[in-house]
């Protein structure tokens, strides 16, 4: 089945919830009656994002903040010293009960969600979606001086595998090349000569030696005959543990509390869904209110279901999918058999998209935002081992003039979208732009153009009194001028790709 969608053309002057401007956002939308995977992963990698069934796409130059896509690498993510804390008071919660003291005050909240779009209030309740992750006050300065001359010899090899993985200024991964070199004098280990030991264990072997010539039988007092090369030291396990390995620790027997974490599609015809939906919306009713702020009539049953259970993508299961499909899913976090946070993600060909997540306040010691985050990025490597094309975690928009939105530049190795040619750049190559300018194009070749924009507007598809037809047809059967600027304008921001297979509604 194809996409089919109503561009509503862009609208400006309404709220921003992130610097509090009254009529500072600016955005494009349309109304998506249905949509593909195939089609929701190409319109992100081109700045789009869904809001339930209303997708929108910032106007970057015009807006009061921009908002870049952000997306992480999951394959090659390793969690931070504060990504390791929140594991761990996980783990400790759910094995002893211990709740940790003052673990909240250091991680402010987002700005209220309260944008709609003007004189769209019908098609929408909410406009902008906030994973609700919380900052994370880690200090980068302090853990890059940490160890820095011990690993101020590998930087150079850093820098030059990370070239070797990437194609500069997009991210994109390019052939892979193994290059073996030699170590120059005084910087890395000599493969050549064997390898360095403690003056401690040196002493120890030159005493076993002495002893065991004294007293060949080999009962030595202290010491017990050694059957392996005496100068062969012990293998040791210095590799740090992985996401995994934290955040799956075996718990004791009489562990405290347990914790289930379970998909759900979101699909009032999943049995699962439906039993567990009364719960789930006390739960954000209760969120909502406690967190943000919301009156009571203003996170009802309605507002609910448009917008965390209403989506556009239609669910698919190829043969060569993830075993749970493609299209959107509730990820339900179970305590002792209560639901304390749900997380609303999209599950799609290249990747997994954090759309929103609403949590228990009673529950905010154990950082739930930034738990879940860790959660899914584990989810997403599970996910790649039967679908390698699956990657990708992506968390929605990144806000560098909002000093609280740019925690999820603390979730390393991760690319901004450029908002000029869509291509990915690592995002320590954009942080200095962005000190200096709120919106920036993050290529830096002048020459280089969107890759994907529309070339041939006729072969756009176009649905008409029940009919599709190309743009090519269609535009011959119109005489408003404005019309042909809107078509148009919806296939520049759509690329050519989702222009020839997207239905545009016209009525």
């Amino acid at each position: 089945m194809a996409s089919v969608v109503e561009y509503k053309g862009p609208k400006g002057g309404y709220h921003c919830g992130y610097c509090d401007s009254e009529e500072g956002k600016v955005s494009y939308g349309m109304w998506a009656h249905s949509m593909t995977v195939r089609d929701y992963q190409d319109l992100i990698d081109r700045g789009w994002r869904r809001s339930g069934k209303y997708v929108y796409k910032p106007v970057m130059n015009q807006t009061c903040c921009p908002q870049y896509t952000i997306r992480c690498r999951s394959l090659q993510f390793q969690p931070s010293k504060s990504h390791k804390k929140v594991l761990k008071k996980m783990l400790k919660f759910l094995a002893k009960g211990e709740i940790s003291k003052g673990n909240c005050e250091d991680e402010p909240m987002e700005p209220t969600m309260e944008d709609a779009v003007a004189g769209d209030v019908a098609l929408i309740n909410k406009l902008d979606l906030q994973c609700d992750l919380k900052t994370l006050q880690e200090s980068l300065e302090s853990e890059e001086k940490k160890g820095r001359s011990a690993k101020k010899a590998e930087s150079n090899d850093l820098i030059q595998s990370q070239h070797t993985e990437e194609k500069l200024g997009t991210g994109e991964p390019s052939h892979s090349v193994e290059v073996q070199t030699v170590p120059k004098p005084g910087k890395g280990a000599d493969l050549s000569k064997p390898p360095c030991r403690k003056a401690k264990e040196i002493r120890k072997e030159r005493k076993r030696l002495k002893l065991m010539q004294q007293n060949p039988a080999g009962k030595l007092e202290g010491f017990q005959a050694h059957p392996e090369p005496l100068f062969l030291p012990k293998p040791k396990s210095n590799q740090p543990k992985s996401l995994e390995d934290l955040i799956f620790e075996s718990l004791p027997e009489n562990a405290s509390h347990k914790l289930e974490v379970r998909l759900v599609p979101v699909s009032f015809e999943d049995p699962e869904f439906k039993s567990s939906f009364s719960q789930s919306f006390s739960l954000y009713v209760k969120y909502q209110m406690a967190i943000h702020q919301d009156p009571p009539d203003e996170c009802g049953k309605t507002e609910f279901t448009r917008f965390l259970c209403s989506s556009p993508l239609k669910a698919e299961n190829p043969p060569n999918g993830p075993d749970c499909g493609y299209g959107s899913f509730h990820q339900q976090y179970w305590l002792d058999g209560k639901i304390i946070a749900v997380g609303v993600i999209d599950i799609l060909p290249h990747c997994v998209s954090s759309v929103y997540l609403y949590y228990d306040p009673d529950y905010s010691f154990l950082s739930l935002g930034v738990y879940s985050a860790l959660r899914e990025i584990a989810f997403t490597r599970q996910l790649h081992e039967k679908t390698p094309q699956l990657s990708y975690y992506y968390m929605g928009f990144y806000i560098h003039s909002c000093p609280k939105m740019k925690y999820k530049g603390h979730y390393r190795p991760s690319d901004l979208l450029c908002p000029e040619t869509y291509v990915w750049v690592p995002i320590e190559q954009c942080l200095s732009s962005l000190e200096n300018s709120k919106y920036c194009r993050f290529n830096q070749d002048p020459e280089a153009v969107d890759e994907g924009r529309t070339k041939e507007p006729d072969r756009l598809q176009v649905y008409h009194k029940k009919t599709t037809m190309p743009y090519g047809v269609y535009r011959k059967q119109q005489k408003d001028p404005s019309e042909e600027a809107a078509v148009l304008q919806y296939a520049s921001l759509v690329g050519q790709a989702c222009s020839e297979r997207m239905l545009l509604f016209r009525s």
